[in-house]
């Protein structure tokens, strides 16, 4: 998985990430854990060797290492769990994502250099998108409970990496559209699945919806699409039961994909009741407003409505035009109807494997 030129170099260097080095207790170089690193491109550069870039079959097959790699043990949270010190050799879940992103990075690097097209590119990329989306979540979520920024994980870059990864997948499946004409093949099952993940990430985007009219009609007339058009649809029309009644129904990855619009969905659906039941003597259900924002308990649902200047007196939210706050969108500490409850009890390479090409 990394070209031993880069392997002898990092290593002479110290340059080897904890992760490649063989267990127990880590220490020892081993070239069959070590993973080609990103390198920025340089302008005047020559290109790479043939012998520095991976063949599509060893690129699927680092993927899937990194997918394995994602969700093995760490220190950080048994350390919050138990009070216990960090074992030796360990890999706290921040370092961990770091690395996995940055080497998938690499992945996408190859595919680029080799001009890799069609079901070969959408075989590694889809796979990229099930932990970059996944790890979005899983990040943001550790983030808002332990109340800090973490330490390997910059939201920024991770955004940017998922949508250059949905732009590379998108134009492998129009190359894959292509050959199939040619030849005759049946298309690619899961592009529905993930043309559907790009819609619901990219949720109120005038673009991403053109764009996604724009697919053959056996991918845009499929069960996963018309999901995502109606998310977008309720959203867009701010009917804010039908939008979160629809997101309860989708499967986990779908929900990770949503779930960065989720504090700004609710935040537009607060200053929408503050409008419509504003009036002196009106009282609101507070256990009702709950459910209807499908927030996992009363006291987070009581916080949002204070945070945004709502009164919240005997179980029930007074709505008040003049009282609203339009703050910055607030994050559910937890979000276990909407994401967290969704997750099969599989491996993220399990789960890969399941619904991606």
């Amino acid at each position: 998985m990394c070209p031993p030129a880069e392997f002898a170099l990092r290593s002479r260097q110290g340059r080897l990430h904890r992760l490649e080095l063989a267990p127990p207790p880590p220490g020892r170089p081993d070239p069959e854990r070590a993973v080609k690193e990103y390198s920025r491109p340089a302008a005047g550069k020559p290109p790479p060797a043939p012998s520095e870039l991976r063949p599509p079959a060893v690129l699927l097959a680092t993927v899937r290492h990194l997918l394995a790699l994602a969700e093995e043990e760490d220190d950080e949270d048994d350390k919050k769990k138990e009070g216990a010190p960090a074992a030796a050799g360990r890999v706290s879940s921040w370092e961990r994502g770091a690395f996995v992103a940055d080497r998938l990075r690499a992945v996408r690097l190859d595919v680029t250099v080799q001009r890799l097209s069609g079901r070969p590119a959408a075989a590694l990329l889809e796979r990229a998108l099930v932990y970059l989306l996944h790890a979005g979540h899983h990040h943001h979520q550790q983030q808002q409970r332990l109340e800090e920024a973490p330490a390997g994980f910059d939201a920024h870059l991770h955004r940017g990496h998922v949508q250059e990864t949905f732009a590379a997948l998108r134009r492998a499946y129009r190359q894959a559209e292509e050959e199939e004409e040619e030849e005759g093949g049946p298309p690619l099952p899961s592009q529905a699945r993930f043309q559907a993940l790009f819609l619901l990430y990219h949720l109120g985007s005038t673009e991403a919806l053109w764009q996604t009219l724009q697919l053959p009609e056996e991918v845009r007339t499929s069960p996963e699409l018309r999901t995502a058009l109606a998310i977008n649809g309720a959203f867009l029309e701010r009917n804010f039961a039908r939008f979160f009644r629809l997101a309860r129904a989708l499967p986990y990855l779908p929900s990770c994909a949503l779930h960065q619009h989720l504090g700004s969905v609710r935040r537009l659906a607060l200053m929408t009741f503050s409008s419509g039941f504003s009036a002196r003597n009106c009282r609101y259900p507070l256990p009702r407003l709950a459910r209807l924002l499908a927030m996992d308990d009363l006291e987070e649902a009581a916080e949002l409505c204070r945070a945004h200047g709502l009164a919240v007196t005997e179980g029930s939210v007074v709505f008040q035009k003049s009282s609203f706050k339009d703050c910055s969108p607030r994050t559910a500490r937890t979000d276990g109807l909407l994401v967290e409850g969704k997750r099969e009890k599989v491996t993220l390479l399990e789960l890969s494997e399941k619904i991606c090409s």
